[in-house]
């Protein structure tokens, strides 16, 4: 039988959604709906005085108007992903762009317009919107998720005075925002008390328990339906205030309401990366081995909510180093609550690959041989040794098909006519999470098979990785094989966020194959009509839908054939356990940059990762060439931009918030795996991946410019003005 896991097979989703078949949230055609449009406040702190809904109201097609006075007083969940508050509750006013009233009219247009005839009086305090501006406010906030803000392992800071050679720093990071194409968008539908939601969520699963807890409602009174998803990159992890607020104005219409956020909206209601400080200190030997890292990161926090999103991960888990601090503080500003944002260590790992960059040049020591010095084959922080880590095998493999033993270490010695080249490298890791999943399957008459768990694809792959390991599991050829997922009336299983989906699903998905298999050979091999009869289970095998004996292969059934003669479809259940863990790579990056302009541009990327067994070697790819993508992004272009007089985003659209495009992109970006099974992982030997392919590429590209100019960068992006 030849093996579909590890194959780079295509999208099977592809076509539907080429085609226009896949069904989106927002292409939900509900008959009767309502559509909404939320009016945001325009100051950042304050109350709101009075509000005129009148003009609004006397619109043609409008419905309702629903402000913090008639507003259903909605229950706050205690979950780590709910943002601190609900909106529209009372009078209070915690962020610029903070929904104050709902408008429900019969068109998306009239709503709109309707929304621009209420007026708002305020009495409004002056907020403040940037970390520098509140130095004295900053504090250590609560545990997050149960995981403490600071850390000390050994005694880092007499480490650090002690040691040989020393570094000390400071990188900052602006706010960042998610951007998927798809803007988030619920529809609210009631039937008495049961709701269904089609909401564009990273977790089905996750939204339910959230808008059930706020309703007061049993969880099995909501259905949350996700089939498809534009995109989330962790905006549309979280169930955020618009959602809650939707399912409450659909109940009093007593009519659906959908309502469909616009790109403006999106950069206050659904989280954003929070503007990052992190003062880093790095003492070591002459040899360049590791003595002490002390780390200090100071985020943005908001009014409503202290969680820190951007982990200092990799100071504490990656190197060999017996002397860590980690503080992790925060300061309370008038802007919206953050939120995990693709690849969340990245931030705090860009001021780390940096620093060690600027240690390697201390030293002398080249930067991959820095970093194999300090190389750990066990988890530091816990002391425990990892499953598999094959780093080694990525700095090697990277390396050599960059042609890094060809650089030129001095700064600036590399030119090519006009442009100087500067090559610069850097360690990838991310943490990925395990979450408990359960799969069903069925084998229908007709002998297809069909997998229902409510998982998501957040187009990264799931639905063809989800085919390839039933068609392995059934020896069943992927085109008999559909994959029902993202609705919570199928059996719960993994959000789409922290790297946790093949982790979490892949174990119970291919359990439940193998169930299903062994339940047809069972029903074959007692049943006497088929050429199967009599023999041992063990002596039956399976391949291209077929029930075949070994030795034996004219002697054979098919699932069809087996499960239209039992009469009734066979059904099987699949649940394993995962564990947490961290996946590792390492990222080669060539920059050309023009002095006289500033302007630098990535020519060329390598990598190679460990992420355990490679169950698709096409999707894995798209996730480093996305990767790469995003950390382009962060080094050279995005910034959300903030006035500080207002606290508003003065720049909330695609043409003035810049993210790469194709012409930002090297011509290629060459991609290697390691690709070994991690014993340890029960999903296959597969550990999570989406999020490590970008966590090094801010940090690779900051070395690089350093080494083309001599010109050390350590505050992104790293416009033009900055290299003037």
């Amino acid at each position: 039988m030849i093996e579909m896991v590890g194959r780079g097979v295509e999208r099977v989703d592809g076509r539907a959604k080429v085609t226009g078949a896949a069904r989106y949230a927002a292409d939900n055609e509900v008959p009767g709906v309502l559509h909404g449009f939320l009016v945001l406040s325009t100051i950042a702190r304050g109350e709101i005085t009075a509000i005129d809904t009148g003009a609004a109201l006397a619109h043609p097609g409008v419905a309702a108007v629903h402000t913090h006075r008639d507003m259903p007083r909605l229950t706050l969940p205690a979950f780590p992903y709910v943002k601190g508050f609900i909106p529209m509750q009372d009078a209070r006013v915690h962020y610029n762009g903070q929904p104050i009233a709902y408008v429900v009219a019969e068109t998306f247009e009239q709503a709109q317009e309707a929304a621009n005839l209420v007026r708002v009086d305020y009495r409004s305090e002056p907020p403040t919107a940037r970390i520098g501006d509140a130095l004295d406010e900053v504090y250590l906030p609560p545990p997050f998720r149960e995981e403490p803000n600071e850390i000390v392992r050994g005694d880092a800071e007499t480490a650090f005075e002690r040691a040989e050679v020393r570094i000390e720093q400071d990188y900052t990071s602006p706010t960042h925002h998610h951007n998927p194409i798809e803007p988030h968008t619920t529809t609210a539908v009631w039937d008495g008390d049961t709701l269904t939601l089609y909401e564009s969520a990273q977790g089905v699963v996750f939204s339910r328990a959230v808008v059930s807890a706020a309703f007061g409602l049993p969880q099995a009174n909501v259905r949350v339906v996700a089939p498809y998803l534009g995109g989330g990159f962790g905006a549309k992890g979280p169930t955020w205030a618009h959602t809650l607020l939707t399912a409450a104005v659909a109940r009093i219409a007593r009519r659906p309401v959908k309502l469909v956020l616009t790109r403006a909206q999106m950069y206050t209601s659904a989280g954003h990366r929070s503007e990052f400080r992190q003062h880093i200190r790095i003492g070591a030997t002459r040899q360049g081995k590791l003595a002490a890292i002390v780390n200090t990161s100071t985020a943005q926090l908001s009014r409503t909510h202290e969680g820190v999103f951007n982990s200092s991960e990799s100071a504490l888990t990656l190197y060999a180093c017996r002397n860590v601090h980690v503080r992790q503080q925060g300061v309370r500003l008038d802007l919206p609550t953050s939120s995990y944002m693709r690849s969340p260590e990245t931030t705090a790992h860009f001021g780390l690959e940096t620093a060690l960059d600027e240690l390697s040049h201390a030293t002398g020591i080249d930067p991959v041989e820095l970093r194999v010095r300090n190389h750990s084959t066990v988890n530091p922080h816990t002391g425990q040794p990892y499953g598999s880590k094959h780093l080694l095998d990525c700095y090697r493999m990277a390396a050599d098909a960059f042609g890094w033993s060809r650089r030129d270490p001095a700064p600036g010695s590399m030119r090519d006519g006009d442009e100087r080249v500067g090559w610069g490298m850097a360690t990838e890791t991310h943490s990925h999470g395990a979450i408990p999943s359960n799969a069903h399957l069925t084998i229908g008459v007709d002998g297809l098979a069909t997998l229902r768990i409510a998982t998501q694809d957040i187009g990264t792959g799931t639905y063809t990785v989800l085919g390839q390991i039933i068609a392995d599991g059934l020896g069943m050829p992927m085109a008999h094989i559909t994959s029902l997922i993202g609705d919570t009336a199928f059996p719960a299983a993994s959000l789409s966020a922290g790297s946790a989906t093949v982790a979490s699903v892949t174990g119970p998905v291919h359990r439940a194959a193998q169930s299903a298999r062994d339940a047809v050979i069972a029903i074959a091999v007692a049943d006497q009509r088929s050429p199967l009869h009599g023999l041992s289970t063990g002596d039956i095998t399976t391949d291209g839908g077929f029930l075949i004996a070994r030795g034996d292969p004219a002697r054979r059934d098919s699932y069809r054939d087996v499960v239209a003669r039992h009469g009734r479809p066979v059904e099987a259940t699949g649940s394993v356990l995962n564990t947490p863990g961290h996946s590792f790579g390492a990222v080669f990056v060539e920059v050309r940059v023009r002095p006289e302009l500033g302007a630098v541009r990535v020519s060329r990327v390598v990598t190679a990762h460990d992420f355990g067994r490679v169950l698709n070697h096409r999707t894995a790819r798209g996730q480093v060439i996305g990767g790469v993508t995003w950390g382009i992004g962060f080094a050279l272009l995005e910034h959300t931009m903030i006035d500080p007089g207002s606290a508003r985003v003065v720049n909330a659209n695609l043409s003035t918030y810049l993210v790469p495009v194709c012409a930002d992109a090297p011509p290629s970006v060459e991609t290697f795996f390691v690709d070994r099974p991690d014993p340890s992982s029960t999903a296959l030997g597969a550990r999570g991946f989406g999020e490590t392919p970008m966590t090094g590429v801010p940090a690779a590209i900051g070395n690089a410019i350093f080494h083309a100019t001599g010109r050390r960068l350590r505050d992104v992006p790293f416009t033009q003005d900055k290299l003037l």
